[in-house]
């Protein structure tokens, strides 16, 4: 296959007139403008369109009505349809707070996952069970825990080594020792968290380099104290984003990829089941959540947020259209970064020779006009 007359969004983090060729699922060449000439291959005519990597969602739990720890294989399947079918080519689904039981199941069924038509699995980001009970937010109280070592090992050998990320509030018992023994092992991120700056920034210091969606379920900025949010800024870690519209308002989000620069931004989705569905009653983490006008509170105490109903492509929209946020950093932020994260970005998350030919083709106003899902055009 072959792309000519796309802006392609290149290494070097711009947009460029260039031509893709992809052969064996993979990016084999990339070049100037009228420098691949097209033989019997099929050729894509991206005059005028944007030519973006496939996005990479590292922290969502669910789409279509169904969620990722109870979901059936066929229904998993579903959910990655579902992502492909809006430009999320690689996912990293995230659990919630279950015990270990609950838990080797939901990573029994990921590790036999087989891609077909949907999104590539290429991770598990284990937000629960490790945090803390005051910031629970959505997460099921009755399943939190401390960090424990050995249950996280047997997981991952269920898992065949998925899991990507492992999510913990430093300030708990065991944190600490956790994360000296485990951060070589896998990356480690503050989540759902009382911690104040001294306790993150020794979390960071000893092998934390991630911070789950930034301001929510953590202590604010104060200018007495800092908190968690300040010492992830000076230790220089990556830090996840809602950019929904509903966690974060917009002033915050152009600030944050001000201050962090668009290099440690990673927008994430954190969507639950409802995504893509109409408002109503559903489920989240085995609690009840009731969707109204494109905000999901849990029902028994609505004024928690219970993750967000839109997918990444339309938060990563939502951040250029309404937020201020350029298309390059935006783009940056949904594609390689969080790929990089988690160690995928040979494969996902970039337009480079190498990496499967995972593109999306928008319009000017950022409507998806082709999805190529490594060298295979799919029905948008």
């Amino acid at each position: 296959m072959i792309i000519k007359n796309a802006l392609v969004y290149t290494e070097d983090h711009k947009f460029e007139k260039k031509d893709v060729r992809i052969e064996d699922e993979r990016i084999a060449e990339i070049a100037e403008n009228g420098q691949i000439t097209a033989t019997d291959e099929d050729v894509i005519d991206g005059e005028g369109m944007y030519a973006i990597p496939g996005l990479v969602d590292i922290h969502f739990h669910g789409a279509v009505g169904y969620d990722f720890c109870q979901a059936s294989k066929e229904e998993l399947l579903k959910i990655a349809e579902y992502e492909a079918k809006n430009g999320v080519l690689a996912i990293c689904p995230a659990t919630m707070s279950y015990n270990e039981e609950i838990l080797g199941h939901v990573m029994d069924k990921a590790a036999d996952y087989k891609e077909d038509t949907g999104a590539d699995l290429v991770g598990i980001n284990m937000e629960g069970p490790f945090i803390n009970l005051k910031k629970a937010g959505a997460q099921n109280p009755e399943y939190i825990m401390p960090a424990d070592k050995e249950m996280f090992l047997r997981l991952q050998e269920r898992s065949g080594g998925l899991i990507k990320l492992v999510d913990i509030a430093p300030e708990e018992k065991g944190a600490m020792e956790f994360i000296e023994q485990c951060h070589d092992q896998v990356k480690i991120s503050i989540a759902h968290t009382c911690s104040d700056y001294d306790t993150a920034r020794e979390a960071l210091e000893k092998g934390v380099g991630h911070m789950t969606h930034l301001y929510n379920a953590m202590p604010g900025i104060n200018h007495r104290e800092p908190g968690p949010i300040i010492a992830a800024l000076e230790a220089g870690a990556e830090v996840e984003l809602i950019a929904d519209g509903i966690h974060i308002h917009p002033a915050m989000v152009r600030t944050t990829f001000r201050i962090f620069g668009a290099d440690k931004v990673i927008l994430i989705s954190d969507s639950m089941e409802a995504t893509g569905l109409l408002d109503g009653d559903y489920q989240l983490g085995g609690q009840g959540v009731t969707v109204k006008g494109r905000k999901a509170v849990l029902t028994k105490d609505p004024g928690v947020i219970a993750g967000s109903v839109t997918n990444l492509f339309d938060c990563m929209k939502n951040c250029v259209l309404n937020m201020g946020i350029p298309l390059e950093d935006a783009v940056l932020a949904a594609t390689e970064n969080p790929a990089e994260s988690i160690g995928v970005e040979k494969d996902y998350g970039k337009i480079a020779v190498g990496n499967y030919g995972n593109l999306l083709l928008l319009d000017k106003d950022l409507q998806i006009k082709n999805i190529v899902q490594k060298g295979k055009i799919m029905s948008v």
